[in-house]
């Protein structure tokens, strides 16, 4: 297969590109007028990707009412898979192949959505587990500006799913962890079907760090953390049995990038660009933080409630009930306002200032008063032993927490000032179009 070799400039505005990528390339008229750019993103799917792109093909040509456009993005490959893709775009019309020189599913959406000429982006897997009946109800509200980001989603009541119930188990345990962690209001962030308005995913690609699997997940909790509309769409969907994902491996890198977007939410980043921000259009009010600190408030201070039992219970019977109380409570109080600075209120000022130790002797104060009120309750209860004591602080600690986060809030959470991720800076394409017979 001889091919030649140039510069590629698209339409779109110009993005950072790895050197070492080649494009087969559509023609420049069906890039020019497609509504919608699907991205298939593949490695070493030679056994399914001819097959799966012909069914697409012929989906999309005979029943789909959009001009649109299919990006192939191969991720490194090393079987014949780079080979199929490129005679698939040089003999299907609308079909063209990205090869990226490293793995990563986020690398491949990132490298494709950015230099799309399409007003609006998708991606879907290989396998085509998704309906394609799915996909106009998919994109139509990002084309009239209703939404910013459009997801399938295998949870709705009215979604019809076939899988086992091992990955449904674990479907269901991911998107709860986000709900709980990261107050997610989606259902699905797993689901490989996807759109997002070009303008839109340019704005939030600089801010995803992820690319690999936690790309989708990062990039609509970072949506919601803008005030971006997500649109939700019930699939139907069947479960690939041939699928190749290392589930044990991918659970384990997911938790480490929900625990990495927390602790940038924490420190005020996440946002988009004032700049970028001002050509997006429709935009909700961005969110208030309160709700995330009391998140993070209540995380830190389970923590604090163990880690304090714990001191208590082994510091008891050397102390006595009152010094070890003092002495357990003064530990934690430390390591508590500490985390609550720096993780729930993200807060940057100088801890020595002297209304910064008034506020101090406040925060001891208010659950020492409480706790020693509860040594006295329990001791009017009978309540003499370890467990009953543990019980009784507990109760004080838990009064204590809802004045300790007013004073923390007033003492450090009106004076970070928030991060904003520089967007990435702007480069020039350093795509290689490949050309052949058409």
């Amino acid at each position: 297969m001889t091919a030649t070799a140039r510069p590629l400039v698209p339409s779109a505005a110009p993005v950072p590109s790895a050197p070492g990528e080649l494009l087969v390339a559509a023609s420049e008229l069906r890039r020019r007028v497609a509504a919608v750019e699907v991205v298939i993103p593949v490695y070493n799917e030679q056994a399914g990707l001819v097959a799966s792109i012909e069914r697409l093909h012929a989906y999309l040509d005979e029943r789909f009412p959009l001009p649109w456009l299919v990006t192939i993005v191969d991720n490194a490959s090393t079987d014949a898979t780079w080979g199929l893709a490129c005679k698939l775009a040089r003999s299907i019309d609308g079909v063209q192949a990205l090869r990226l020189p490293l793995k990563g599913r986020g690398r491949a959406l990132r490298a494709a959505w950015s230099a799309s000429p399409a007003p609006v982006v998708a991606y879907m897997d290989v396998d085509l587990s998704t309906d394609l009946d799915a996909l106009l109800p998919l994109v139509a509200p990002l084309l009239s500006g209703h939404s910013d980001i459009a997801i399938g989603t295998r949870l709705a009541s009215s979604s019809r799913v076939v899988r086992g119930p091992k990955r449904e188990a674990i479907s269901r345990t991911y998107n709860l962890i986000l709900r709980t962690a990261l107050r997610s209001g989606f259902s699905d962030a797993q689901c490989g079907f996807k759109a997002a308005r070009s303008d839109v995913a340019r704005a939030l690609l600089p801010l995803v760090e992820d690319e690999g699997w936690f790309f989708d997940t990062e990039l609509l909790v970072l949506a919601e953390h803008n005030g971006l509309r997500i649109h939700e769409v019930p699939v139907d969907w069947v479960d690939d049995p041939d699928s190749r994902v290392d589930i044990v491996q991918t659970a384990t890198d997911d938790l480490k990038g929900v625990g990495r977007l927390l602790n940038r939410f924490a420190h005020g980043q996440g946002r988009i660009a004032a700049a970028d921000r001002a050509g997006l259009a429709g935009l909700h009010p961005l969110p208030d933080e309160l709700g995330g600190q009391l998140v993070r408030f209540a995380s830190v201070g389970l923590a604090s409630t163990v880690v304090f039992g714990v001191l208590f219970a082994a510091l008891l019977p050397a102390l006595g009930a009152v010094a070890a109380d003092l002495l357990a409570l003064a530990l934690c109080s430390v390591a508590n306002t500490a985390a609550h600075r720096h993780l729930t209120f993200a807060d940057q000022g100088d801890a020595r200032r002297p209304h910064r130790r008034l506020g101090g002797l406040a925060l001891a104060a208010l659950p020492l008063a409480l706790n020693l009120g509860a040594l006295a309750a329990a001791d009017a209860l009978g309540w003499g032993s370890t467990l009953g004591l543990v019980a009784a602080l507990t109760v004080g600690n838990a009064l204590a927490a809802g004045g300790r986060f007013v004073l923390l809030r007033r003492r450090f959470g009106g004076e970070a000032e928030p991060t904003v991720a520089a967007p990435a800076a702007a480069g020039t394409v350093d795509l290689t179009l490949v050309e052949g017979e058409r």
